[in-house]
């Protein structure tokens, strides 16, 4: 629908109470029109201004999602234009994999790709966890999470990097989505537009600007917007391995000394690593000569799949906790790590990026529908609000995780053994953490239900 307003038809006010999501948004609004007393609204609906572009600055998961969410939402009379170099090396070979859980795959599903990604998906049906030394002979579990969070529907899925991302252009090229090769390099946010320039010269008026550029967004530091928090002096090692025998849709957690090594089955007898270190040792490990690597390796592995062997170059990246100041500047908001960055312990870096495509897509498209302006301060502080408090719960609940065991106190390995073990027996604990990870729980915006906008 168009937005914008002219003439003497003023923006309603938008007063968003119980959330900041759909419900609020559209009662508030509508109070609005009805105490201004006005009854031409279609006349009204008709002088309103021409719609502006929506820009999405990065076309990783969260830009390439948000832009297939808002053009479906909006339809074809809104530009929707997504701006990434990136976006220049297709087919994506990004070796790595993620673990999207139930409600991230009902976004897929709800934006119309995921029978394009299923069949290279991995159900991960069970998971255990363990508790242990490296050097330990074996390694007791203290905790399995096996089972679905409906009929049918695992808790999480494994898929490779390459095929989600690529899917994801894919339909958004099919939907109109324009997908442009150059960097956003500046822009100047007004009362009415925003105007994007791109590395290829070219200006955009826009209404609204996202920042989906990574964590070390350079849209965010240009809008001067700090961050604030700390470096674990950890790196994650990730390499994809392949074994003798079959994981059967099991993936482990071992809890380490130095931090947590995860073992995530992909399809066939492959499996995706993820394992911290402290920074010192983790740049010594992928340096390693292969066979020194392999022995490194098959410490911490052990020998339920049997042998293992390397797929790909690990690479290590830092791990740290940061989480911006406001998610949100004149008509800019930020989404996914430009936003936020967690401590993998908990799998939830990627799925709290696609949280935050889902609950800016559903204000954003709201509002449009209403004819407000979707770029300004009321609509995009709705957006904040809602995603705020989840975003620092989680950063809360990954740093006391990562504290608690990433560490070689026999106090504190005593104390989550006995937790583990407590939820471990407690079948209705067990399932509200199955459902947590899931991300099925809370405000949850329709996408995440499986629900298009």
């Amino acid at each position: 629908m168009p937005r914008g307003h002219a003439g003497d038809f003023p923006p309603p006010a938008l007063s968003v109470r119980n959330r900041p999501g759909n419900s609020g948004l559209v009662l508030e609004t509508c109070f609005a029109q009805l105490r201004s007393g006005r009854k031409d609204h279609g006349a009204r609906v008709r002088n309103m201004t021409a719609p502006r572009s929506i820009v999405i600055g990065g076309g990783a998961f969260a830009g390439l999602a948000l832009a297939l969410a808002l053009r479906q939402g909006l339809g074809p009379e809104v530009p929707v234009i997504v701006a990434d170099p990136a976006l220049a090396l297709r087919p994506s070979r990004d070796p790595r994999a993620t673990a999207i859980v139930a409600a991230c795959r009902r976004l897929f599903e709800a934006l119309g790709v995921w029978d394009e990604v299923a069949p290279t998906a991995q159900p991960i049906i069970d998971m255990i966890v363990t508790d242990s030394h490296l050097e330990d002979a074996t390694r007791p579990v203290f905790l399995t999470f096996a089972g679905e969070v409906q009929p049918g529907e695992p808790f999480a899925h494994m898929v490779e990097n390459r095929y989600l991302v690529e899917a994801l252009a894919k339909r958004a090229e099919a939907e109109g989505v324009e997908l442009r090769a150059t960097p956003v390099t500046s822009y100047d946010a007004r009362t009415e537009a925003i105007g994007v320039t791109l590395g290829d010269g070219s200006v955009i008026d826009a209404s609204l600007l996202v920042a989906a550029d990574g964590a070390k967004s350079k849209l965010r530091q240009r809008a001067g917007i700090a961050t604030y928090g700390w470096d674990y002096d950890q790196s994650g090692i990730v390499v994809t391995v392949e074994h003798e025998r079959d994981h059967n849709g099991c993936a482990e957690e071992h809890f380490l000394p130095a931090g947590p090594f995860a073992i995530l089955p992909l399809t066939g007898r492959r499996s995706s690593l993820v394992w911290s270190e402290s920074r010192r040792d983790a740049e010594r490990i992928v340096a390693l000569p292969e066979k020194e690597f392999q022995r490194e390796l098959e410490k911490r592995f052990g020998l339920r799949l049997g042998d293992v062997k390397p797929l790909d170059k690990p690479k290590s990246f830092p791990l740290g906790y940061f989480v911006a100041q406001s998610f949100i500047a004149p008509r800019l908001a930020l989404i996914g790590d430009a936003a936020h960055v967690i401590h993998p312990i908990a799998g939830q870096g990627l799925n709290m990026g696609l949280r935050d495509v889902a609950a800016l897509a559903e204000v954003v498209v709201d509002a449009a529908r209403l004819g407000i302006d979707p770029g300004q301060v009321d609509v995009l502080e709705g957006y904040q609000r809602w995603r705020r408090f989840d975003t620092m719960a989680m950063g809360v609940a990954t740093n006391g995780l990562n504290f608690l065991f990433s560490n070689n106190s026999p106090l504190l390995r005593g104390i989550r053994d006995i937790g583990l073990g407590l939820v471990d027996r407690l079948p209705p604990l067990k399932g509200a953490f199955i459902r947590q990870a899931a991300g099925l729980t809370g405000e949850t915006p329709r996408l995440l239900k499986g629900e298009a906008l």
